[in-house]
């Protein structure tokens, strides 16, 4: 069983910057890739980004690519999500979430590949 916590939301002007972290109980097999998701009010969750803590490819939605950064630290157990220049359009409940497979650009987004996720950390962008 693995467990994810996320931290580091909250509110931000436009233009903004915010790192969320995912702090991952125990980087096994289980945890071979870890995603942020993010759903937004009246929205349905979208896939942000996501890393392979293996060989460290990465995804990224295109409304936050050269924006948004997701890291790894495999010895703490963690992984980040620098958010900078951040837009309204930006607000969502973040979360993190792992699966046990080496998602490909087709598959990456789907949430039935995932089999754990967190309890969700706020991100309010609003001036």
């Amino acid at each position: 069983q693995v467990q994810l916590v996320e931290s580091g939301g909250g509110l931000v002007q436009p233009g903004g910057s915010l790192r969320l972290s995912c702090a991952v109980s125990d980087f096994t097999s289980d945890s071979r890739s870890i995603a942020w998701f993010r759903q937004a009010p009246g929205k349905e969750r979208e896939g942000v980004s996501c890393i392979n803590r293996e060989d460290g490819r990465t995804f990224y939605t295109y409304s936050v690519r050269g924006r948004f950064t997701i890291s790894k630290d495999n010895a703490k157990n963690m992984v980040y999500l620098q958010m900078n220049n951040l837009k309204p359009e930006d607000t969502a409940v973040y979360y993190c979430a792992a699966t046990r497979l080496r998602p490909i650009t087709s598959t990456v987004w789907r949430e039935d590949i995932y089999d754990y996720w967190g309890q969700g950390t706020p991100v309010t962008v609003s001036s």
